[in-house]
Parts: structure tokens; C-alpha cells; sequence
């Protein structure tokens, strides 16, 4: 009898022990005191004055995060007495951390250089943030009212508002540091400004959630708009922003360009922005959708879900979008202001030249960067930058072909002297064709080919007829010319650089017109 090859049973979790809702209540109480002195503060707030001060906030996002932290240790959350209350002090910290970031905003604005937009963002600042502080004071008065449920008495201490207050004087401190000496700045700031312009290719969940109706804001999780793709997004414009601030805030290049810290406001403000819509996204995916959500709050949510969608999606996404195509713009601008022209010789697309796909990929890397880029064809010129010029590139390239072609005519089968009967034309012209495809000068897209009636029987001889009939196939699709044609891109070395990684792989094709895979450094093509 074989022995049970079952493995045994992991040993079970160690069970603790319950604590019961008075013990807890006690701890709580103790506990929450500092918290429900200021959420009376919040809700004795005047009418008018629903904006809360950054250190009142700053004090309520401790004291509100020490709360949640205990709640959650215990287990909070799934116990029917206590999980109302482990809601409302999630969603009191949830919106005093967005009231924190409007409250910066609004502070650190005149000093952030930005390009113009439509709107009037300083404006929507001040007017959101008095609408989150009116939703902050809304949570704290529910909390206390939570609180004298659980039997939780109030601190019954009179409001005092000078101690939050904050009357800064105008005005900051002389920049009387010498510059910082650095090594490559120059390549440092095409280097961000080109991490920009790939971010902004990668962050079309900002353009189309801007375009989201009212209507349609809730249908928009989760695809388009996440927490996770949010959060994803702010921790690159973050790390935008700290690379700007180590390699070139302070530095002589800085000083003598002084434009430079509009690409820092940029990523900065887009990054809080992108911080605001991350917080209210995750409150509406934990604790509000029906699918994820806290099933206690899908009846009455403990905040408003017309506030908290108009603050994501017509505030924070909408005015990231604005920014950010401004931000392209100027980057795009640094990069022909700071340009390394170089040339670049690479062979044309194997695929029937510069048609309609690579046409499209050359340009949309040059359009990406905003440069101005040439390429050079038999001593002609055309826009890189324009589709249909470099489609246009393929008359020069097929008549190149054809002369190549007549050359190899010539050397497989040189005219016999004499006229040659049709017939005999006909058979000299298919096994032209044959041998060429043989020898890889010409591919052959469809087997058998359908030849035209006309094979042999074209005036001239044995070349005349067979460069006219692999002209007649090339143009409907039936084969293509092999050569070592190339072309000479010039322009900026960072457009060439990707215009090469594209070359290498095709062009976006293989050689018979099928789509091959994009190296990742070209990822913002495949969008």
C-alpha cells in the first residue's frame, strides 16, 4: 500500500483574543480626544470661513491618521458598532490631505512659472479649496455626531482659531547663494525636457478624461481613470521634479536660462494636481463604487459624490491636461533651443518604400519632439515632419529601382541580337523574374503572380518588356525591388536617435507588411 503523498495541512493563523465594544470604546475615547477638539473647531468654523488654515490641517491629517491606524488594528472596519466611525475618520483624513494640496497650490502659485491656459486656475484653486473645506467641517460635524452614538462624549473645549491661524507676510528671502558648478547641465535639461514629452505622450488618460461629461464620470472606473494609474502617473511627474531640482535648480545654467523653471512648475503642478485626483479616486474605489466599495456607504455616502467627481475629473484631470499641453509645447522648445544637429544614413523601408505606415512613425517622432528634421533622397529634400512629403520620396525611390533593375536585367540576360517572337519574349521575362526573386533582388508577395496580358508583346525587347511588366506587378502589390537605397535624415541628434531605433526595426513592419513589435524607447508611437 503506497503511502499518501499529501502534504500536511498549514499550520492555522494564532486566534486572538476578541475585544468588546466597551474596552475598545474606552481606548477610543483616550484616544481621540486631541481629534474631536478639532473637528469642534471644524464645525464651529464661521460661516464664510471654510477654507482651513495648512496648520489646522496639517494637525488634523496627524491626528486623524493615528485614529485610522488604531481603528485598523483592531479590525475596525469589519465590525458593525465601530465601522461608520472608521469611515468617517478615512474620509476626514481622505479630503484634509486634498484640502492640504489645494492650500500648497494656491500658496506656491505665484512663484511656479507657467505657459497660459484658457482658465483662470488660480481662480478654481481658491473656489475648490472652499468647497473641500466646507466638506471637511460637513465630516467633522458627522464625526462628532458618530462619536455621541458610540457614547463618546465631546471635548467640550471653546473653539480657538488664533493658534491654526496663518498670516504670512509677502514676499521671499534674497537668492544670494552662488550658482552650483555641474557637469553635463545642458544634456541634463534635453534629457528632462524629453521625459517630459514621453510622459505627456503616455498620459492620455489626462486628455480623455478631460472630455468625460458630467454624466459619465462614475461609468469612467475603473478604465479609463484609477487609483493605480493615477498614482503610477504623480510618482513620474514626481520624480520629473526632483530630477529638475538635483541636476539643475541652483546651477549657473538655470540662472542664464531663465525660462527653465517653467518646466518645473509645470511638472509640479501637475503632479499635485495629479496627487488631488489619485486621493479622490481612491476614496470613490474604497469606500463609494458599488463593486469595491464599503457597502455601509453605498446608501449615503459620508461626502457628497457630485463634489468628489467635479474635483477629479473638471478640476484636477481637466487643468493637468491644460498644463500639460502646455508644458509640451515649451519643452518641445527647449529641445530646438538646446539641439545637437547630427545626419543619419539608414536604408528605406524594405516594405514598398515610404508608404502610408512608416511615413506615419518617422513623422510622429518628429512631431513628438518638435524639431525640425530633413530628409535627403538623390539630392532632394522633404519634411520629416510631413506624412504625405515622405510618401512622396517614393517616386525618386521607385524610379531608382527602376534604373537598378534595367542594370540587373542586363547582367542575368543581355539582349540576344535579333528580334525574339513574343512567346519567346514572354518565357525570357518569367524566368528573369524567377531568377531575380532567386537571388533576392525582388520579393514576391503573391505566388503564382498574375501577369498581364500584354507579357511579351510590349514594343522593345527582352529589358523594355520585363522592366515594364515588374512595374505593372510592383504597382498592384504582387512584388518589390530590393536595393541598398538609403536615405539621410538631419536634424536633432535625440529625434535621429529614435528614428534610427525605428529603421532597425523595420520601420513598424516586416518585409512583407506585417507588423513587428516597437523597441520600448519608442513606446509613445504605439499610442
Amino acid at each position: 500500500m503506497k503511502e499518501s503523498t499529501c502534504s500536511a495541512p498549514a499550520a492555522a493563523e494564532p486566534l486572538l483574543p476578541v475585544i468588546g465594544d466597551e474596552q475598545f470604546g474606552e481606548l477610543v475615547r483616550a484616544r481621540s480626544r486631541p481629534l474631536l477638539e478639532l473637528a469642534s473647531r471644524l464645525r464651529a468654523l464661521p460661516a464664510g470661513e471654510s477654507s482651513p488654515t495648512r496648520p489646522l490641517i496639517g494637525r488634523l491629517l496627524l491626528e486623524s491618521g493615528q485614529m485610522e491606524a488604531l481603528l485598523d488594528e483592531y479590525g475596525a472596519r469589519q465590525n458593525r458598532h465601530w465601522s461608520g466611525f472608521r469611515a468617517l475618520v478615512a474620509a476626514l483624513r481622505n479630503f484634509a490631505q486634498v484640502g492640504q494640496t489645494l492650500a500648497h497650490l494656491q500658496t506656491r502659485l505665484p512663484a511656479y512659472r507657467l505657459m497660459p491656459i484658457d482658465r483662470d486656475f488660480q481662480a478654481a484653486t481658491g473656489e475648490r479649496l472652499r468647497i473641500i473645506g466646507r466638506v471637511v467641517s460637513e465630516l467633522a460635524a458627522r464625526l462628532l455626531d458618530e462619536t455621541q452614538r458610540l457614547g463618546i462624549p465631546s471635548p467640550g473645549v471653546v473653539p480657538v482659531f488664533d493658534d491654526f491661524s496663518e498670516r504670512l507676510p509677502p514676499g521671499r528671502l534674497l537668492r544670494n547663494r552662488d550658482d552650483r558648478v555641474v557637469g553635463d547641465a545642458a544634456g541634463t535639461v534635453t534629457q528632462l525636457a524629453t521625459e517630459f514629452l514621453n510622459l505627456a505622450a503616455e498620459s492620455d488618460l489626462l486628455s480623455a478624461s478631460a472630455r468625460i461629461s458630467p454624466a459619465e464620470y462614475a461609468a469612467c472606473f475603473p478604465d479609463p481613470v484609477s487609483e493605480e494609474r493615477l498614482r503610477q502617473l504623480s510618482f513620474r511627474f514626481h520624480n520629473l521634479q526632483s530630477l529638475y531640482d538635483t541636476h539643475l535648480s541652483g546651477t549657473s545654467i538655470e540662472t542664464s536660462d531663465a525660462d527653465l523653471p517653467i518646466l518645473r512648475g509645470h511638472a509640479s503642478v501637475i503632479f499635485h494636481l495629479l496627487e488631488i485626483a489619485t486621493d479622490l479616486a481612491h476614496y470613490h474605489e474604497r469606500h463609494v463604487r458599488p463593486r469595491t466599495g464599503d457597502d455601509l456607504q453605498h446608501g449615503r455616502p459620508v461626502v457628497d459624490g457630485e463634489t468628489t467627481m467635479a474635483t477629479l475629473f473638471a478640476y484636477a484631470l481637466a487643468f493637468a491636461s491644460d498644463f500639460l499641453s502646455g508644458g509640451q509645447r515649451f519643452c518641445q522648445g527647449i529641445l530646438r533651443r538646446y539641439a545637437e544637429c547630427a545626419s543619419l544614413e539608414v536604408p528605406v523601408p524594405a516594405y514598398r518604400g515610404f508608404h502610408v505606415r512608416p511615413s506615419n512613425l518617422v513623422a510622429r517622432i518628429v512631431a513628438h519632439y518638435g524639431g525640425e528634421v530633413r530628409m535627403a533622397l538623390e539630392g532632394k529634400l522633404f519634411d520629416a515632419a510631413s506624412p504625405l512629403d515622405l510618401f512622396r520620396a517614393n517616386e525618386t525611390i521607385n524610379a531608382c529601382k527602376r534604373r537598378w533593375l534595367a542594370a540587373e536585367i542586363a547582367r542575368v540576360h543581355p539582349d540576344p541580337a535579333g528580334q525574339l517572337a513574343p512567346a519567346a519574349i514572354a518565357e525570357a521575362v518569367l524566368a528573369i523574374v524567377q531568377r531575380l526573386a532567386g537571388e533576392g533582388k525582388i520579393v514576391l508577395y503573391r505566388q503564382p503572380l498574375e501577369l498581364s496580358e500584354r507579357i511579351g508583346s510590349r514594343e522593345g525587347g527582352v529589358l523594355e518588356n520585363t522592366v515594364a511588366e515588374i512595374a505593372l506587378l510592383q504597382a498592384t502589390g504582387q512584388l518589390d525591388i530590393r536595393t541598398d537605397l538609403t536615405v539621410t535624415f538631419s536634424g536633432d541628434r535625440r529625434v535621429l536617435v529614435d528614428v534610427d531605433a525605428l529603421a532597425r526595426n523595420g520601420y513598424g513592419e516586416d518585409a512583407f507588411g506585417n507588423n513587428v513589435v516597437l523597441p520600448k524607447a519608442l513606446s509613445y508611437l504605439r499610442r
